[in-house]
């Protein structure tokens, strides 16, 4: 255990539950992952480097991950989550009947997480790319559960006669994969400045889309 370690772990009896230490550590390996990820690349990431970033020891980062890849992956998975988690939040509490007021308000939940997170955008956006089969895995995955999220939420919206239907759940991966590469461009790219100055480009594509949709049909 580091020195840093030993500093911020109470010890004895006001030693926290196990199981607080260790998603605590958990959580500052995280961080530390995303920085260093933002920084070198995953490629050049080392396990050593992450755990130097947390202030912890090496053998502490192989207690929660068997290596680098197992590290990106678990972080992908959770921010993921969370970041999908924020969105359903802000879709459940709108209060208005507006649908197009509901797509605005998750659009800017999502824009809002990626600007209070930017090290985590990058990973999650740009290295996870180049980890390896098992992060594309799971890359492939959250884009499919991103999208049944929006084909959902459009199919209710649609039914209370509030918006109408998207065309096919292929028009909402296609809204997916549009904002991951808007986003991805401006962490790799800094267009535009601000990752939140997309907001009313993906509110343009999203809503857009929707009422294409319509004139096909008709």
């Amino acid at each position: 255990m580091s020195e840093r370690e030993h500093e911020s772990a109470p010890r004895g009896r006001h030693a926290p539950p196990l199981e607080v230490r260790q998603d605590r550590q958990r959580r500052r390996l995280y961080a530390a992952a995303g920085a260093v990820f933002a920084r070198v690349g995953y490629a050049d990431a080392t396990a050593e480097a992450i755990a130097r970033e947390a202030g912890m020891s090496k053998a502490t980062f192989y207690e929660h991950f068997d290596n680098k890849e197992d590290c990106i992956v678990a972080l992908h998975d959770d921010a993921t989550s969370a970041v999908l988690e924020a969105m359903r939040r802000t879709g459940a509490d709108y209060a208005g009947d507006d649908a197009s007021g509901r797509v605005r308000a998750v659009i800017h939940t999502f824009l809002e997480v990626l600007a209070a997170f930017p090290d985590e955008a990058q990973t999650l956006l740009v290295e996870i790319i180049g980890a390896g089969p098992r992060a594309m895995e799971r890359r492939d995955r959250i884009f499919a559960e991103f999208t049944a999220y929006i084909d959902e939420v459009n199919r209710q919206d649609a039914e209370r006669g509030s918006a109408p239907r998207l065309a096919s759940p292929h028009d909402a991966f296609a809204i997916v994969g549009a904002v991951v590469e808007l986003a991805s461009r401006q962490i790799r790219q800094g267009e535009p400045e601000d990752v939140r100055d997309l907001e009313p480009v993906v509110a343009r594509l999203v809503l857009g889309l929707m009422r294409t949709s319509t004139a096909a049909v008709a």
